[in-house]
């Protein structure tokens, strides 16, 4: 298996954000979790964060751990959601670039090793979270609306998963 596709294949999989064993994850020594936020949090067209996704954050937060948003998207669209669930974001991240990724870590005031990225793309999230040393988890995205871009990539993300 070559260096880039073992980058594209998730240290674990999960149906949801909630459906993620966290007390594991703090096992494993992971003490800081950044989020993605469109079809990872909400699907794509839902503007603010939901009262589950609130409580998730606060639950976590409650449990020790420190969490932070990367989106690909707007600074408007990233600032709705750290208004609503009083965490830390980063705008136009132009993942799977390395610089927001380590931004993060900075915000974060946390090391590769004891942080996780949780997204449901495999090239942008996981694949920038194992170019920086993430934990990576890859969850199923909520809807099939996104930006034509996405729905290319979709298709090379079922070859990939495909083969795992």
């Amino acid at each position: 298996m070559n260096l880039l596709y073992k980058k594209l294949i998730p240290d674990m999989y999960a149906n949801s954000i909630y459906d993620i064993d966290f007390e594991n994850l703090k096992k494993r020594g992971i003490t800081s979790l950044i989020f993605d936020i469109d079809n990872t949090l909400v699907p794509q067209k839902v503007l603010n964060p939901d009262r589950k996704v609130i409580n998730l954050f606060k639950f976590l937060k409650s449990k020790g751990f420190k969490v932070c948003l990367i989106s690909n998207n707007t600074t408007k669209r990233v600032n709705n959601f750290t208004k609503d669930t009083g965490v830390k974001g980063i705008s136009w991240a132009i993942k799977p670039r390395k610089s927001a990724f380590y931004k993060a870590l900075e915000m974060l005031d946390s090391t590769p090793d004891e942080t996780a990225i949780i997204g449901d793309q495999i090239f942008t999230d996981i694949l920038g979270g194992h170019r920086v040393g993430l934990f990576t988890i890859l969850v199923r995205p909520l809807s099939s609306e996104e930006f034509g871009w996405t729905k290319i990539m979709r298709k090379l993300e079922k070859k990939v998963l495909k083969k795992v």
